[in-house]
């Protein structure tokens, strides 16, 4: 699984995957956390929001078909876009997978990732001191 734009790649076994209790079980919001891997959630992964907004770009055949309170929700988001998920109700369904999930721009909160200030779209952060 990698991860646009930043390009962090994860592989993992999904059987042996433990549950990190962030949306459903090895969602993408789930396999994320378990890597340390940073995708905002502001209602903890229940489908209440649409924070944790992504964009599927490749292997989308891997990933569970959508719900209706998913597909109600995702509606919502900002940007939406023919493969737009929510991370926490994605989930992964084959270890064959290879699959690409884009962060939309507007939906990267550089001040948990390590940056300076929140939904600066494009932009970058500024340089370490």
């Amino acid at each position: 699984m990698t991860f646009l734009p930043s390009g962090d790649s994860f592989e993992f076994d999904l059987a042996s995957l433990p549950y990190g209790e962030h949306g459903k079980p090895k969602s993408f919001l789930d396999v994320a956390g378990h890597f340390g891997f940073h995708i905002e959630h502001a209602c903890g992964g229940s489908c209440a929001c649409t924070t944790c907004h992504v964009v599927i770009k490749n292997g989308e055949r891997f990933v569970s078909e959508i719900d209706d309170d998913e597909a109600d929700r995702v509606e919502m988001a900002a940007d939406l876009q023919l493969g737009s998920r929510l991370g926490c109700q994605a989930v992964i369904t084959s270890n064959d997978a290879d699959i690409t999930v884009e962060i939309p721009s507007w939906n990267r909160n550089y001040v948990s990732e390590g940056g300076g200030s929140m939904n600066l779209g494009d932009a970058i952060p500024p340089p370490k001191k």
